[in-house]
């Protein structure tokens, strides 16, 4: 087929390449000229594995190309929108102006029969908005609304291979209509076997966001019970295990630490919050607000962790900071904890030096304060405390021994709960984890 992504950010440009690698034409469409040149030339402007070589697949094989002009679009049946929601400046809510814009935009280019796919994750109601909108100015376009599921640093792997399908689907005979070109967009998934589940504008907008508040509150509620296991000399890791084995539980989400950060869970609860209290049903949800504030809280039990093994002493004291993402393999910052970690240690007088494989040069435009090194040995050299906030590989494969001869004092905070404790014990580090005895 032959598809437009409107919006070439993080979820438009991935939504791109991997609509192309399944053999779809693809076109891009962006406002921002230097990210549109970027993608042609073949340059990814962020780290996700394996974007950059199936970009350049799909480039070699002209099977993809990105433009600031949406004109592009023509002869396009299927049109993804991929723009981002952040939050509203001095709001709880969700912006929905790049949608708005985006849709004004597309609007003098389609043509009926015409099918306009939301992916974006907006408030439920904005569809159905969205499809009034295109009933009275274009008619014979059709909406649907098809949430995207994909984790950051699998991208790739979750847009061609999901683990499911959603399609909010237009009432009445489009239907059919809109459900053949979405089967024809992902006839590889469909194909293999992958779940669809078929439904109404609204359900399909809930099934992000309640998703997204589900795995919040579960990444909240062990690290609640990570407080109550330090006070009584507990484990939560074992606690995890225990409770984790319950099939109606599970084991997935439910590891202590510094808490949940990134582009996606912590501007959508607040936006699901909000959207709840306009809709009169806020207190439906009011725990999503102590689902928020206790993975704040994380953020600041690190810091506080980090300055009582020092003694109260943080002035001038050289802190190792092992990771700046807020997750590995990728090298997204937004609303990153370990970097939050970092400048509040930074700004309680230490002397602070971060390290990461792929975040250091966004992390530097926006923090130009804190110090950085792409060595993971500049980073520990006479460090007085280590703390690692972002669980990367080259981090948790780090030799304890190794390190404690780097550091001048070694004292570790595994603020992610991934470290052998007794190896890194029995190299003589002072090893403080998360709710762990």
């Amino acid at each position: 087929m032959k598809i437009s992504v409107i919006g070439c950010g993080y979820l438009g440009a991935v939504h791109a390449v991997a609509m192309a690698e399944l053999g779809h034409q693809v076109v891009g469409v962006d406002v921002d000229a230097h990210r549109i040149s970027e993608l042609n030339s073949g340059r990814v402007p962020f780290y996700e594995p394996q974007v950059a070589q199936i970009l350049s697949l799909a480039l070699a094989r002209g099977r993809v190309a990105f433009s600031t002009d949406i004109a592009a679009v023509a002869g396009s049946r299927v049109h993804f929108l991929a723009v981002g929601t952040p939050q509203r400046p001095n709001s709880q809510a969700a912006d929905l102006a790049a949608v708005d814009a985006a849709v004004g935009a597309l609007i003098p280019h389609l043509r009926p029969g015409d099918l306009v796919v939301g992916k974006s994750t907006v408030p439920v109601g904005t569809a159905a908005a969205l499809a009034a909108r295109l009933s009275a100015e274009c008619p014979g376009v059709m909406l649907a609304w098809n949430p995207e599921f994909l984790k950051e640093g699998s991208a790739v792997k979750d847009t061609i291979s999901p683990d499911r399908i959603v399609y909010g689907l237009p009432p009445g005979g489009d239907a059919e209509v809109a459900r053949a070109y979405l089967d024809d967009v992902y006839a590889r998934a469909v194909d293999d076997g992958t779940p669809v589940v078929v439904t109404d504008y609204q359900t399909a907008e809930l099934s992000k966001v309640a998703a997204n508040a589900f795995l919040a509150t579960k990444i909240s509620f062990i690290n609640a019970m990570a407080e109550i296991a330090e006070v009584v000399d507990a484990d939560v890791t074992k606690l995890a295990d225990a409770i984790g084995h319950d099939g109606r539980i599970g084991r997935k989400f439910l590891n202590a630490g510094v808490g949940f950060g990134g582009g996606c869970l912590p501007k959508d609860i607040r936006a699901f919050t909000a959207r709840a209290e306009e809709l009169g049903c806020g207190e439906s949800v009011s725990f999503l607000k102590a689902v928020d504030a206790i993975n704040v809280r994380q953020r600041q039990r690190v810091v506080d962790l980090v300055v009582a093994l020092l003694g109260g002493e943080i002035y001038q004291k050289r802190v190792a900071i092992l990771g700046l993402s807020f997750k590995p393999d990728s090298d997204d910052i937004r609303d990153s904890p370990a970097l939050d970690v970092a400048v509040q240690l930074k700004g309680l007088g230490a002397d602070v030096v971060a390290v990461d494989p792929q975040a250091i040069s966004h992390a530097m435009r926006k923090h130009p304060q804190l110090t950085f090194t792409e060595n993971v040995a500049t980073a520990l050299d006479g460090a007085h405390a280590t703390v690692l906030v972002t669980e990367w590989k080259t981090f948790t494969e780090l030799d304890p021994t190794w390190a404690a001869s780097l550091v001048r004092r070694p004292i570790i905070v595994d603020a992610r709960n991934c470290l052998d404790r007794q190896a890194w014990r029995s190299a003589g580090w002072v090893y403080r984890g998360i709710g762990r005895n």
